[in-house]
């Protein structure tokens, strides 16, 4: 994990906005019609090439592919794996469900999107990594990047299995561990090749007012237990140094007013085997919760990746708002070197789906620089 002494860095939380001729033919590719993967190849390698540049110019130290290789962030496992098929019934956002009129309002956004998660293949079968091919081609597109870091995400088994039904294995629990284990090979094959492994575990919050919406806390907090154990198993071997965790409450604008308290979970996360948290902490109904760290303190291997910059709005922070937020984070853990400047979510999580303007995004990221440089020179 990328540390520095003398500055706070930038990262982000993965995705980001894919051009529009490339979310069509993931969405073609997703619902199951004819892509030519050549066109689907280079349409990948365009779209990446230019999302390493637009970080760069913005000053983004720690950097990805912008998941341009991907139909979504937890769907892709669909081409990895094998016993995936049919369509899943995925349950509403708790606070979704209570207020229609914001459905319709939100209308627009569903219509855009080209890969649907609220009815994504389901498990029919037994769930094992086929191979590795699109990994490593995925990984190759970021070989030579220039960042400081290049990280590469890979889903948790849990919102593998949160999103994508269970049909075939006995429990739930089962699946999640079967997950794991076909995931544990994605996961290995990244750190193999020198990059940051994030996780992506929206499921060990999402899922309190999603899957777990009507029923008892303690029903969501085991489930949690259970997700971070079946991650750890997966990681075995692999330095908790090389892997950060990102969790979040969904990345949607909605009333969010289900959200479990971080405190609840914080304990939970902090069993996990990785050497950063990725938190949200920028959006109006988790901005509170920096405090939590100075109530439960992040334990002593731990890099917290605060959440300071909102990816479901398209006001653009201004840069004090920013360094304010990322100064905040650092007397919150108590050293800013185990502070770096993120984003709350990824951009554009499922293709077409992206709330903020493509060219707003990267105007997000230079005042999330420049949020930092101002920061780094208070704290340092």
């Amino acid at each position: 994990m990328l540390r520095s002494e003398s500055r706070i860095l930038t990262t982000h939380a993965g995705s980001l906005p894919r051009p529009a001729a490339l979310a069509e033919l993931h969405g073609r590719r997703s619902r199951g019609e004819a892509v030519d993967p050549e066109a689907l190849q280079q349409a990948i390698e365009e779209a990446t090439a230019g999302v390493i540049a637009a970080q760069v110019a913005a000053g983004v130290d720690v950097g990805n592919d912008g998941e341009q290789a991907r139909e979504s962030f937890v769907t892709y496992v669909q081409h990895r794996m094998t016993g995936f098929g049919g369509t899943s019934n995925r349950a509403l956002m708790r606070d979704l469900q209570e207020h229609p009129d914001f459905l319709e309002l939100a209308l627009p956004r569903r219509e855009r999107t080209k890969v649907s998660l609220m009815s994504a293949p389901a498990a029919i079968g037994e769930v094992t990594y086929r191979d590795t091919s699109e990994l490593d081609a995925e990984c190759a597109l970021v070989a030579d990047a220039p960042f400081d870091q290049t990280f590469m995400t890979a889903c948790s088994p849990g919102i593998v299995a949160s999103a994508m039904e269970n049909r075939f294995y006995a429990t739930r629990t089962d699946y999640v561990r079967a997950v794991a284990d076909a995931l544990r090979v994605e996961y290995r094959a990244i750190v193999d090749r020198g990059l940051l492994l994030q996780i992506d575990a929206p499921d060990l919050a999402l899922e309190r007012h999603t899957l777990f919406g009507h029923r008892p806390l303690s029903e969501f907090l085991e489930w949690v237990e259970v997700v971070i154990g079946a991650i750890n198993a997966a990681l075995e071997g692999i330095d908790p140094n090389q892997v950060r965790l990102h969790v979040c409450w969904g990345n949607y604008e909605g009333p969010h007013t289900h959200d479990v308290a971080l405190e609840e979970i914080q304990p939970l996360l902090y069993e996990a085997n990785v050497g950063a948290l990725v938190i949200s902490m920028a959006n109006a109904r988790h901005a509170h919760e920096v405090r939590c760290f100075e109530h439960a303190p992040l334990p002593e291997h731990m890099v917290l990746v605060a959440g300071v910059i909102d990816t479901t709005s398209n006001y653009v922070e201004h840069p004090e708002v920013v360094a304010d937020r990322i100064v905040r984070a650092a007397e919150a853990v108590g050293d800013p070197r185990r502070i770096i400047a993120g984003t709350d979510c990824g951009f554009d999580t499922t293709a077409g789906i992206g709330d903020v303007a493509p060219s707003l995004v990267w105007e997000k990221l230079r005042a999330l620089r420049e949020g930092a440089d101002l920061a780094s020179a208070r704290l340092f």
